[in-house]
């Protein structure tokens, strides 16, 4: 049986002192519910060792939202997994589709991401998704395959059996708008169909599968019965810990 997960990605917000007081306040709302989820947050730099030294005794797991695919270098503005490693972070959101949108960073990059953690041991969520126009032209499946084929090349079944995948439609993030629930299901049961012809069932079997695109805590019920939806990853409802709490205790 796989834990669900909930993971909250706070992008690009929440300040030094705020992040520390909600993270606090989503630590002690975990210690007044059953154990039988996982809970995490992927917060910004500026927070990483702090919020992570403060979650040392908590139920909660902390992870950095990027990292560089060198140990060190002439990479300003980077971070390196040396350095995560040096802060006591274990895990790392890679792929996410503002990377790749954003920052037009390319499946052969996100490879050697992943390549990288496997060198040292962190874990990692790697991010999949399609865009509307690849939906609509019938081409979502071949572009998650795709992704999932070339961001894994290499990949030892080792470290692959620890992974996370999460499944973001790009046109569901952010937008208000949410893929229906068979339609997550469906492509996440795909994902671990694609993952199973490349690790076998042992792996594909066991990794856990995230949906994340606009998860509120008022759609997050229905999103979890699906059978193959492992857990979530929220975006915005993750950043106060009124709303992230209520999608914790789903």
């Amino acid at each position: 049986m796989r834990k669900p997960l909930i993971a909250g990605n706070w992008k690009m917000n929440n300040d030094f002192r705020f992040g520390i007081d909600e993270a606090k306040k989503i630590a002690e709302y975990v210690e007044t519910i059953k154990d039988d989820r996982d809970v995490m947050l992927c917060v910004p730099y500026t927070s990483l060792y702090t919020i992570n030294d403060e979650m040392k005794e908590k139920r909660i797991a902390i992870s950095s939202q990027n990292m560089f695919y060198e140990d060190k270098g002439a990479y300003t503005g980077e971070i390196s997994p040396l350095m995560l490693k040096d802060m006591g972070i274990e895990t790392v959101l890679l792929g996410h589709s503002e990377r790749r949108q954003y920052f037009n960073e390319t499946d052969e990059m996100i490879n050697k991401k992943v390549l990288k953690a496997e060198e040292h041991g962190l874990n990692f969520i790697l991010c999949v998704g399609e865009t509307l126009e690849q939906r609509e032209n019938g081409k979502d499946k071949e572009i998650i395959k795709a992704q999932i084929i070339s961001d894994l090349k290499k990949l030892g079944k080792t470290a692959a059996k620890d992974m996370i995948v999460a499944y973001e439609p790009i046109w569901a993030i952010g937008t208000g708008k949410t893929a229906t629930t068979e339609q997550a299901n469906e492509m996440i049961n795909y994902i671990r169909f694609v993952i199973n012809g490349l690790y076998g069932t042992v792996v594909s079997g066991n990794i856990r599968i995230l949906y994340g695109g606009s998860v509120k805590p008022e759609n997050v019920k229905q999103i979890m019965e699906e059978p193959e939806i492992d857990g979530v990853l929220v975006g915005g409802a993750s950043l106060t810990s009124d709303k992230f709490n209520k999608i914790i205790n789903f």
